[in-house]
């Protein structure tokens, strides 16, 4: 049994030269693929090979640590996930032989991630048996995280890493065929959104990771395995305090509010009373003061309308009793012949 386990380091390296390595594909914000960002907004070196040399600055963002064209807007508080691949995409991601952890970290663009500019953001190792590479195949190549709430607009490299501990229980140094191997990938984003703070940015990886460290120089084949020591302490970021009552949000921050011209409360000018066509067209308009009474007549005016009145009831009876000297019933349309003196229609 002791000579098995030691074979296993040489078998599992056997394997690494025909098969193993990764590189970032595209990253994923909440869910949506953001599409191939390989030389657009990743630093994507030019092959899968692994870092070994962890004194040189490759370690920083892998052989090809040039900015590119693309920076991907991101908010803070998102969810981002890091898309690795193998040869094609959707493929085995790494050899699952290829057993360790998996970290992000932040640091300011700015800086190219030289020196003790970053931050440990994420990290997954080994739990309950399992490496975080496992659960990283068996996710088709994807690990999520979220980005802190308080982190500051800016322009940032989010950097992944794989460090694959199948040949790790030897030291690069003393055969290079062997040792840590390390696949890191930078990717330029943009927070766009987000609170006040800055990443402390305390670690460097020329001079922070070492040969011997612990994480770096580890046998995963020990039974049982050992707690996994990460290389390099997560120093993480800290929770910005927020005021017990937000500020009011400016409106001219409200993008999709519609800004109205405000009424001055005292205005320069009258109003103009409105018309309205329809209602003047096919309305009556009713007035609001009631009907003049009549005019008083004068007593002369009186007297004639008086007068005009008698002259027509006696104009009336004599024709009447005119009527009663030719013989006519003048109610019921017969003949009276009643006696009349002849000037009777004169003394009417």
């Amino acid at each position: 049994m002791v000579k098995c386990a030691a074979l296993l380091p040489v078998i599992a390296g056997l394997f690494s030269v025909v098969q193993a390595h990764s590189r970032v594909y595209s990253l994923w914000l909440d869910d949506v693929d953001q599409g191939d960002g390989r030389n657009f907004y990743i630093r994507s070196p030019p092959s899968n090979y692994p870092v070994k040399d962890v004194s040189k600055t490759d370690i920083i963002c892998n052989v090809n640590n040039v900015a590119v064209s693309d920076t991907l807007h991101v908010n803070a508080s998102q969810k981002v996930t890091f898309e690795w691949y193998h040869n094609t995409r959707g493929d085995d991601t790494i050899d699952s032989s290829h057993k360790g952890p998996v970290t992000v970290w932040i640091a300011d663009a700015s800086t190219n991630g030289a020196g003790g500019v970053w931050t440990k953001l994420y990290e997954s190792g080994l739990e309950n048996g399992v490496w975080a590479v496992q659960n990283l195949i068996a996710n088709k190549g994807k690990v999520s995280f979220t980005l802190p709430s308080s982190l500051a607009p800016g322009d940032y490299l989010l950097r992944g890493e794989i460090i694959a501990l199948h040949e790790a229980n030897t030291d690069y140094r003393t055969n290079n065929a062997r040792g840590a191997q390390f696949y890191p990938s930078c990717s330029q984003i943009k927070v766009v959104s987000g609170g006040t703070a800055k990443p402390p940015g305390t670690f460097g990886f020329v001079g922070g990771y070492s040969p011997t460290d612990p994480g770096i120089l580890y046998n995963i084949y020990s039974s049982p395995p050992t707690p996994y020591p990460f290389p390099a302490p997560r120093s993480g970021m800290a929770p910005v305090a927020q005021p017990l009552t937000p500020p009011p949000v400016p409106r001219s921050n409200l993008k999709t509010q519609t800004q109205l011209p405000q009424r001055p409360e005292t205005p320069t000018h009258p109003r103009a009373p409105k018309t309205h066509t329809k209602s003047l067209t096919t309305k009556k308009l009713i007035p609001l003061t009631k009907t003049p009474p009549r005019t008083l007549r004068s007593p002369l005016a009186i007297a004639l309308r008086r007068h005009r009145s008698r002259s027509v009831i006696l104009g009336i009876q004599r024709i009447m009793r005119y009527g009663v000297l030719l013989g006519l019933d003048v109610e019921g349309g017969k003949s009276s012949r009643e006696e009349f003196p002849g000037d009777c229609l004169l003394c009417m």
